[in-house]
């Protein structure tokens, strides 16, 4: 770490210290013998229930006055988690924004169709503020209306489609459906908000045709835009002059050799409405080798292979969407949607693992046993595998749930 970030880290705790949250979170803590990383690294983390208990404005660190906006993270339990916004947090996630767009090639004569939700999620508004400081054409869907959506992307010539990769999976099953693939003008899709793994981006690009980017954010931390992949698509490019992030294993709380799987955390250096000092992200992911060949300074992380909050744990194994996801990537028979289902029958824990495939019954058969094979050598868990008609399983025009844990305990 260089000196430059150092400083910003130690201007970010001290700005924090305006919040009642962070008054109360380093209460104890003599913030001015944080003179070095390893005492950074002694700081507490921040955590997603700490914010729920900050509700409304317990993590201002700004006069209200100077609040232009606020925006809340998805969930649906507890308390929402408010983060306030000045005018100079809304100008850096532009420009920030602004930088994903440009990497991705994207520029003036673009015409950028927005599906991801407005409101008080940060996506839609995110995508489009950057688009037109950008200078391109903007069609401000939002989510939903798929019908509507494919004609205004013939209509309007749409080169950029914005979405989640659930939903623009199912928009190009529409449009193959459909048959209109010769009248779509689509050169590129920015996607995020979920991981998605290499059956849907496979499914996608053989649908549409088009370069495929993975966007990252979250609210708590501006929005969607801090990090994109570039043209070499091995990774994440993250804006290390706006954020400050470690990877963690998520069970120590200490940092991990670079290369190695661990959790995302990210300190801000620069947010003045709502600073967050070593934030968990909960996204699992791992640092990947610079210089990249695309020429950018940012260093890379890989593509989010899971969430340390969504693990279930199965027989005693460990049980990841994307251990799942790896298998059946090994399957050429098999479509990109699939769902697991846990249940518990006494004290036996059962796994039900539904995918969909256009094999007929008896090919079906054989796949079914092909795969339960697979995950009992890979995880070593013996699953009932089910194989099902392609569009069996629902499709989302947000986020795809893949693990469905139906047990009481």
């Amino acid at each position: 770490m260089d000196n430059i970030t150092f400083k910003k880290i130690q201007h970010s705790i001290q700005h924090a210290l305006n919040s009642e949250f962070y008054k109360k979170h380093f209460e104890g803590i003599q913030i001015a013998q944080i003179t070095s990383i390893e005492d950074f690294y002694r700081l507490p983390f921040t955590d997603k229930a700490d914010l729920r208990k900050a509700y409304p404005f317990g993590l201002l660190a700004v006069p209200p006055e100077m609040v232009v906006r606020v925006h809340s993270s998805s969930g649906t339990t507890g308390d929402p988690i408010i983060i306030p916004y000045t005018r100079k947090d809304i100008d850096d996630w532009i420009n920030m924004f602004v930088r994903c767009y440009m990497v991705a090639g994207i520029g003036l004569s673009d015409i950028i169709q927005i599906t991801p939700g407005y409101g008080l999620w940060t996506a839609g508004i995110g995508f489009q503020q950057a688009a037109e400081k950008l200078g391109a054409m903007v069609i401000p869907m939002g989510p939903g209306n798929t019908e509507k959506q494919i004609r205004m992307m013939i209509d309007f010539r749409s080169t950029v489609l914005t979405a989640t990769s659930s939903y623009a999976l199912l928009l190009a099953e529409e449009i193959e459906k459909k048959c209109v693939k010769n009248q779509i003008n689509l050169k590129k899709g920015i996607f995020g908000s979920e991981q998605w793994g290499e059956k849907t981006r496979t499914s996608i690009l053989d649908k549409l045709g088009i370069e495929l980017y993975d966007i990252y954010g979250l609210t708590e931390i501006y929005g969607p835009g801090i990090g994109i992949s570039c043209k070499n698509k091995k990774g994440i490019h993250l804006w290390t002059d706006y954020i400050f992030y470690e990877i963690i294993d998520p069970q120590t709380g200490r940092n991990v050799p670079k290369g190695t799987y661990g959790e995302l955390v990210i300190t801000t250096l620069c947010k003045e409405g709502a600073p967050l000092i070593r934030y968990r992200t909960h996204d699992i992911t791992r640092e990947l080798p610079m210089p990249c060949p695309c020429g950018l300074p940012y260093p890379l992380i890989d593509n989010v292979v899971g969430r340390s909050d969504d693990m279930v744990k199965v027989k005693g194994t460990i049980v990841y969407p994307r251990l799942i996801e790896e298998i059946l990537s090994t399957f050429c028979e098999i479509g990109s949607e699939y769902q697991v289902q846990i249940n518990r029958k006494g004290n036996r824990d059962i796994l039900q693992l539904i995918f969909e495939t256009t094999q007929d019954n008896q090919n079906r058969y054989l796949l079914e046993e092909q795969i339960k094979m697979k995950m009992k050598s890979s995880i070593g868990i013996t699953p009932i595998v089910c194989g099902v008609s392609v569009g069996y399983l629902s499709r989302s025009e947000k986020k795809t749930k893949r693990i469905f844990d139906n047990r009481i305990f």
